[in-house]
């Protein structure tokens, strides 16, 4: 899927820094990832002439199987302008009820775009394909001019609000085929695209090409320190880059920003399997101490989701500690594995938290 490298992650986490699994947006840059930033030839991107990041788009588009892309400072960023150049004023985007676009990214469609998001429960899952056909608005504005009209489908792969659950590739082939037939376009926020790549053991293309238009981030599981991407049509990126001016988002000599990126993609997309691995064991360590307080059969990717009666509670002993654990809820503690925690940190991890959840009282009770 990637260039593999010599292995270059970090040395194993000192005994006396606490091993912090709050997000996988904490991670430092590796030694070669550093060098590939020193080195990195620039320009002004403002005036398309970074040569760094023109690679790095280049490179983005193309696997995932799209004809351009724009380099962006954040995911929050890249949904905005994707969505935006989609989604005309006085439209809608439809999403899931639990999508990031909707509960993190603060309005930022209507606050700034002119576009209001409806969403349904269970896009994901649950919800019939054809009872979601039902609800595009698809039709043209003159036919009644009294409802909004549907321009986006938005699905977020990984979900984050589910625990970096995978989306099932035959859901989305049929998605794609009914946004087709309703003319509406289907954005994928591929935050952890890349992770939801190598739980199914498929090549990023193979999700890619099912969007109209994605953001992808470089930040999370890849390692970079900042900068996602919109990747789309030619056309369609054209119209981000507006958006992306707009948010006062264009940047001058990125390529320091860029040779980060392209470093993670040649090198750090087929080790995202370390991480799945390290949350998978670390699920059912805790899963053994605490019962039904934490699903392993649900770590598909690099989250694990427990279950207690005070998350914030729970989050402050785990801290106190040593390990820095994530309040994704009033009962909800998420844990993200990433580039910066090694087998050690794991058992570390466990050794803290499983003997946290045995003194909980039993799930359900």
């Amino acid at each position: 899927m990637s260039v593999q490298p010599p292995r270059t992650r970090p040395a194993v986490l000192p005994v006396d820094l606490p091993v912090d699994l709050r997000s996988d947006t904490v991670t430092r840059p590796t030694p070669g990832m550093r060098r590939a930033m020193a080195e990195a030839e620039v320009g002004d991107d403002v005036y398309r002439e970074d040569p760094t990041v023109r690679e790095l788009e280049e490179q983005a588009a193309a696997l995932l199987g799209h004809e351009a892309a724009l380099f962006v400072p954040s995911g929050t960023m890249g949904n905005f302008c994707a969505l935006r150049a989609g989604a005309p004023v006085g439209t809608e985007v439809v999403a899931d009820t639990d999508a990031h676009i909707v509960t993190y990214e603060l309005g930022g469609l209507a606050a700034l775009g002119g576009v209001q998001t409806r969403t349904l429960s269970g896009l994901a899952d649950t919800l019939d394909p054809a009872d979601i056909a039902a609800q595009l608005r698809a039709f043209p504005v003159a036919h009644n001019y009294n409802m909004v009209r549907t321009s986006v489908l938005a699905v977020e792969n990984t979900r984050a609000r589910a625990g970096g659950r995978v989306w099932p590739l035959e859901r989305l082939d049929r998605l794609r085929l009914i946004t087709e037939d309703a003319g509406v376009v289907l954005h994928c926020d591929g935050a952890r695209l890349w992770n939801a790549a190598v739980a199914l053991d498929v090549p990023p293309r193979r999700l890619g090409e099912i969007f109209g238009t994605l953001s992808v981030c470089l930040s999370k599981g890849l390692g970079a320190p900042v900068g996602s991407l919109v990747v789309g049509g030619a056309e369609h990126v054209e119209r981000a880059r507006e958006w992306r001016k707009r948010l006062g988002g264009g940047m001058r000599q990125a390529g320091v920003l860029a040779a980060a990126g392209l470093y993670a993609l040649r090198h750090h997309l087929d080790r995202l399997a370390d991480d799945h691995r390290h949350a998978a064991a670390l699920a059912v360590t805790l899963a053994d101490a605490a019962p039904r307080r934490v699903h392993p059969e649900r770590t598909e990717t690099n989250m694990v989701l427990v279950d207690v009666p005070d998350a914030a509670a729970f989050c402050a002993q785990a801290a106190d500690g040593g390990v820095l654990v994530g309040l994704a809820g009033p009962t909800t503690v998420r844990i993200v594995t990433h580039l910066d925690v090694d087998d050690t940190a794991i058992r570390r991890a466990g050794d803290v938290l499983a003997p946290l959840l045995n003194a909980l009282p039993p799930a359900g009770s």
